[in-house]
C-alpha cells in the first residue's frame, strides 16, 4: 500500500485534476491520497484572515464568496450534473464553516483565527476530488483528517500527538484501506483536543503523508509535482538546475532545514524512522523515473545544493552595558525567540552582539523588536536574502554572490551561508 500526495499545482484547474485519473486508476488498490488546496487558494485564505483580523469582515466575506464561486465553477467543470449536486451539498457545509470562522476572527488570537480559516482549502479540494473519483467508478472514500490528526494547540505549527493519532489512523483510515478503498484526505491540517482546527506549518501536506505512511506501515510515499524530480535548486529562481536521481534522508533534512521548499522540513523524520522511501515524480508524465530519497546514497554524486530564502530580516542585538554575550544573555535571547515562536534561520554571536536571520513576518518581527528592546539595542537590515549552498565550490559561490553586498557569511566544510542584499 502506498501514499500519493498531490500538491496545489497538480489540481490548479479542473483539467489538471481530471488528468490525474490515469495515475490513480492504474495504481494497485488500496491507495491513500493526501491532497493540498487548489492552486492559490491558501494565499486567498490568508488574505481573508488578514482582512477579518483588521475588522474588515465585510471585505473578508466578499473575498470568501469569490473563493466559493471559484470552487463551484471548478466543480461544475469537473463533475457531471448528478455528482455536482452531491458536491454542492457537501461544499455548502464547508462554505458555512468558512463564513463562521471569518465572523469569529479575532486579531488578539491571530494564529488561532488563521488556522480556522486557512484549513478550509484542503477540505474544499479533497471533497471535489473524492466525488470525481466516485464518478469514475473508483472506490473512493473521503475522510476529514481532523477526525484523525490530533495535535496540541500550537496554532500554525501544531505538534502531533502520535499515540492518539496512530489509534485513529488505524481505526478510520486503516480500516478503509483494508477494504480496498482509495482514501482521499487532506494534508496540512489537524485538530486539537477541543476540536479546533490547526495547521502543521506551511507546505505541511508532505508531512501529513509521511505521518500516515509511518503510522499505517505503508510501503512508500510519492509526492507528485510539476517537475521531473528533485532539483539541486529552485528552477523558478535558477536557470540551470540539475536533477538529482537519488538523495539520502540526511541530505534532504539539511536542505529542508535551510529552507528548500520542495520537501517540508518535518517530512523526512517519520519516513527515516520507519525506513520508508519517498519518491518525487512528475504528474505531467508518470513514466519519468523521478527521484528517490533513501537511507544511504553515494555522496560523491551530489551537485551543489542551493537554497535561496528572500524576504528575510537580519536582526542584530547589542548589550547596553557592553556585557558579553555569554550563557546568561544567550539564554535570555533564546527564550525571547522561543516564546514568540520565531525560527532562526542563521545565527552568529560576537563579544557584545548577537545576530539572527529570520523570516520577515510583520506580526512576529514587531513583537520581537519590542521584546528585545527592553534590555538590548536592536538594529535591523530589512528584506535581505539568505543563500545556502551545500557541497559548494568556489565557482558557484562566486557566481551567486557577485555584485551583492555581503552582510554576513558562515561556512563549514560542507555548507556555506551568506546574508546579502
Amino acid at each position: 500500500m502506498r501514499v500519493f500526495k498531490f500538491g496545489g499545482a497538480s489540481i490548479a484547474d479542473a483539467g489538471r485534476m481530471a488528468a490525474l485519473l490515469p495515475i490513480i486508476s492504474e495504481e494497485k488498490k488500496p491507495l491513500l491520497i493526501v491532497l493540498s488546496a487548489l492552486g492559490k487558494t491558501t494565499n486567498a485564505l490568508e488574505s481573508i484572515v488578514n482582512l477579518a483580523c483588521k475588522n474588515k469582515k465585510a471585505e473578508a466575506l466578499a473575498l470568501a464568496k469569490q473563493l466559493e464561486q471559484q470552487h463551484l465553477d471548478y466543480a461544475k467543470t469537473l463533475l457531471d450534473e448528478a455528482h455536482y449536486a452531491i458536491a454542492l451539498t457537501m461544499l455548502n457545509k464547508q462554505f458555512e464553516e468558512l463564513e463562521k470562522a471569518v465572523m469569529n476572527a479575532d486579531p488578539a488570537l491571530y494564529d488561532y483565527s488563521y488556522d480556522q480559516i486557512v484549513c478550509m482549502g484542503e477540505l474544499f479540494s479533497s471533497r471535489m476530488f473524492s466525488i470525481f473519483l466516485q464518478q469514475q467508478q473508483l472506490p473512493a472514500e473521503w475522510v476529514d483528517i481532523r477526525r484523525v490528526m490530533r495535535t496540541d494547540n500550537t496554532y500554525r505549527d501544531a505538534v502531533v500527538d502520535w499515540d492518539y493519532t496512530r489509534l485513529d489512523a488505524e481505526a478510520i483510515i486503516g480500516r478503509q484501506l483494508l477494504h480496498g478503498k482509495i482514501v482521499v484526505t487532506q494534508g496540512f491540517i489537524g485538530s486539537t483536543e477541543d476540536g479546533n482546527s490547526v495547521t502543521l506549518g506551511r507546505e505541511g501536506s508532505d508531512y501529513t503523508a509521511a505521518i500516515l505512511a509511518a503510522m499505517l506501515h505503508l510501503d512508500s510515499v510519492t509526492i507528485w509535482k510539476d517537475v521531473a524530480g528533485l532539483q539541486n535548486a529552485d528552477p523558478k529562481l535558477f536557470p540551470d538546475t540539475v536533477k538529482i536521481d537519488a538523495i539520502s534522508y540526511n541530505e534532504v533534512i539539511e536542505m529542508a532545514f535551510y529552507g528548500a521548499q520542495i520537501i517540508h522540513p518535518k517530512t523526512i523524520k517519520p519516513l527515516q524512522n520507519a525506513n520508508i522511501p519517498l519518491y518525487v515524480k512528475c504528474f505531467f508524465d508518470k513514466h519519468l523515473p523521478g527521484s528517490v530519497i533513501l537511507a544511504d546514497v553515494d555522496r560523491a554524486q551530489y551537485p551543489p545544493l542551493i537554497v535561496l530564502k528572500d524576504n528575510q530580516e537580519l536582526v542584530q542585538v547589542t548589550t547596553r552595558d557592553f556585557s558579553f554575550i555569554t550563557e546568561d544573555n544567550l539564554s535570555k535571547l533564546y527564550s525571547i525567540f522561543h516564546d514568540l515562536k520565531i525560527k532562526i534561520n542563521l545565527i552568529q554571536n560576537a563579544a557584545i552582539s548577537f545576530t539572527a536571520c529570520i523570516d520577515n513576518r510583520e506580526d512576529k518581527v514587531k513583537a520581537l523588536i519590542q521584546a528585545l528592546g527592553k534590555d538590548y539595542k536592536v538594529s535591523i537590515n530589512d528584506r535581505v536574502n539568505l543563500l545556502t549552498i551545500r557541497h559548494y565550490t568556489p565557482e558557484i559561490v562566486f557566481e551567486l554572490t557577485k555584485d551583492k553586498q555581503i552582510l554576513l557569511r558562515q561556512e563549514t566544510r560542507k555548507t556555506l551561508q551568506v546574508v546579502m542584499k
